[in-house]
């Protein structure tokens, strides 16, 4: 994600770090390569121009020339610039009405289909709604088929009338069974199209004036660049929509559609596409974005993520036995699966300050982890609980049974044991109290 931005704009700073005397001229040779980065990432023209001369009146306006660290103080006002292009503040999701109705809109193929199903899990599982998902597409055939099966995989019922093909009357049939069923949030699918046209815009636009929706959100492919924010411009011309969602933000490695958009439309971007899984929807934190465009990670995301894979009883199990040193191979294997549910692995890494950029040649797959599982689960009980030594001969028949080698267990085992130390590490109460000092200075 924003590979290619992050390693130019990193690029443009050197200009400042490689000087042994920082001037107006190395200064502007600085911004001028940021302007070129925003340029090869896609970013409007305008936007990008407007962006940067910004950053060149407020250095000047800081004295940076006359800081004594004026790369850092360059960087820091990239990085508050970049946070405000971007839309400044996280912005909430309307669903304060009950029912919440929200109206999915955007191009045939930007995945707003399979994003109605992640948003309706993400609302059930993280805002502990009680969504309906409505199959408003008549045109494509496989549209409420593709829907139902998202609806059935979460454990959200799905609203279809097989032989109506008019959307605006499926629509209000749906918001009716709502109210009658207890449905808190309606999510509306409808039809996209291969390019925008009078009669798709003239269907949604109906649709819109007969359900009053509560939120209007706007599907795009991040990776489409200007074209998604063309699109974005038109569609918010007729719908005056509430916000846009970015698909396929993990496959975006130029990041334009992300840094354009809210400046175009002025509207935000609420949620960011991370993943093929219904779970790899993330709600949009500009200032985040900004630390992991500059390359300075997102532990708070990252967190966030790991948190929502603990119920309470089993973080406090899982410290517990941290803190003593008792992991076993159980929980090591718990760990993996854990790790494999937080999506991407190395997206995952890269929100570790430092880390992205030297991961950037490195094949981080999810196909690491067979050798390793197939290990742990050829073990026996008393192996895996540790109540056994595991010699040679035991190292032989895991590797036969796991279709590995003696090397590979070898390795496993040498991975749980460096888990384990670091751990009991961490659980350290001066470990941890480092560890938040360094938070706070962040």
């Amino acid at each position: 994600m924003f590979e290619n931005i992050s390693e130019n704009i990193e690029r443009a700073f050197k200009v400042l770090k490689g000087q042994g005397k920082i001037t107006e001229i190395n200064v502007a040779e600085t911004i001028k390569e940021i302007r070129k980065a925003l340029l090869d990432a896609d970013v409007n023209y305008k936007v990008a121009k407007t962006f940067t001369d910004t950053i060149k009146e407020k250095a000047m306006g800081q004295n940076v020339l006359t800081s004594l660290s004026p790369s850092q103080l360059l960087i820091k006002i990239t990085h508050d610039e970049l946070t405000e292009l971007m839309g400044g503040q996280m912005t909430e999701i309307n669903i304060k009405a009950n029912p919440a109705i929200i109206l999915m809109s955007g191009l045939q193929g930007s995945g707003k289909t399979t994003l109605s199903g992640k948003l309706a899990n993400y609302l059930k599982t993280k805002k502990g709604k009680s969504p309906l998902l409505v199959a408003c597409d008549v045109y494509r055939p496989a549209a409420i088929n593709q829907l139902t099966v998202l609806g059935e995989q979460i454990g959200v019922p799905v609203y279809s009338e097989i032989e109506n093909k008019n959307p605006v009357e499926i629509a209000k049939n749906a918001i009716k069974k709502a109210k009658e069923n207890g449905y808190n949030v309606i999510i509306i699918d409808t039809a996209g199209r291969l390019a925008v046209d009078e009669q798709m815009m003239n269907e949604i636009v109906a649709i819109k004036e007969a359900i009053n929706p509560s939120e209007i959100l706007f599907v795009v492919d991040a990776m489409t660049g200007q074209d998604a924010v063309n699109t974005a411009k038109t569609f918010n011309e007729r719908l005056n929509f509430d916000g846009v969602v970015l698909t396929k933000l993990d496959g975006d490695t130029r990041g334009g559609a992300a840094l354009s958009i809210k400046s175009v439309v002025n509207k935000p971007i609420k949620f960011v596409g991370t993943g093929e899984k219904l779970d790899a929807l993330d709600v949009f934190y500009p200032e985040r974005m900004a630390d992991r465009i500059l390359g300075m990670g997102d532990i708070v995301s990252l967190v966030e993520k790991a948190q929502g894979l603990y119920t309470e009883e089993e973080a406090k199990k899982l410290n517990k036995k941290m803190s003593k040193g008792q992991m076993d191979y159980d929980d090591f294997l718990q760990q993996i699966n854990q790790i494999k549910k937080m999506g991407n692995i190395k997206d995952m890494m890269s929100m570790i300050p430092g880390i992205g950029k030297q991961l950037k040649d490195v094949d981080i797959s999810e196909d690491k982890f067979k050798g390793p599982l197939a290990i742990i689960q050829s073990m026996t009980p008393d192996e895996r609980s540790l109540k056994v030594v595991l010699n040679g001969r035991r190292k032989e028949r895991i590797a036969k049974g796991s279709g590995t080698t003696v090397m590979e267990v070898n390795k496993t085992i040498k991975a749980f044991e460096e888990m384990t130390k670091q751990f009991k590490m961490m659980s350290n109460p001066g470990a941890m109290k480092n560890m938040q000092r360094m938070a706070k200075r962040r």
